[in-house]
């Protein structure tokens, strides 16, 4: 009967540990994400699940065309791509994107150009057109959504604090056959 007792409290204890390490896992290195509506389609569609790496964008930087999640508001997160860092001049000319006077192909965008004849995706502006900063600021970014005629964005409400970023999304898991790491191509 003690054997027992103490076979069954070790099971307990390795128990418990395993609850923290879940916890510890989901509160500060992963999350989940289901993506709500079409403004990042064709990438990701409504009702994709995602992880999304907090550590990883706490230890690194954001890059030009990570796709992130952020909190719009005390409701809300978004899950956008990242265009501009801190310090870079935005601009769309021709439907296509110039990062500090580099163009930058969008790759991602391929599937809404094909069968779009001359209609534009993005349309032509600069950022101080829409912001008043030739720049982005510090501590921001400037995010879109892939899907540029239905996609809330920067170009709606101007910059994102990069403090509100929950992190990058690193995973689509479901549906299984989809089932993503790269986002980019």
């Amino acid at each position: 009967m003690e054997s027992w007792k103490k076979e069954g409290f070790e099971w307990l204890k390795a128990l418990a540990v395993g609850l923290v390490i879940v916890l510890v896992v989901r509160i500060f290195l992963f999350s989940n994400y289901v993506v709500e509506g079409v403004s990042m389609q064709p990438t990701l569609e409504d009702g994709n699940k995602l992880v999304v790496n907090k550590i990883g964008y706490q230890i690194g930087e954001l890059n030009h065309f990570d796709v992130i999640v952020f909190h719009a508001n005390e409701n809300e997160d978004y899950v956008k791509r990242v265009i501009g860092l801190p310090g870079d001049k935005i601009e769309f000319i021709d439907d296509q994107l110039y990062i500090n006077g580099e163009q930058h192909p969008e790759p991602y965008l391929d599937a809404f150009r094909q069968g779009n004849g001359d209609e534009r995706l993005t349309g032509d502006f600069t950022l101080e057109e829409l912001t008043g900063q030739p720049v982005v600021p510090e501590g921001m970014v400037f995010v879109l959504g892939d899907n540029r005629k239905q996609s809330l964005d920067s170009r709606i409400f101007g910059f994102v604090d990069q403090d509100t970023v929950v992190g990058k999304v690193n995973l689509r898991y479901w549906p299984l056959n989809e089932m993503e790491v790269k986002f980019y191509e």
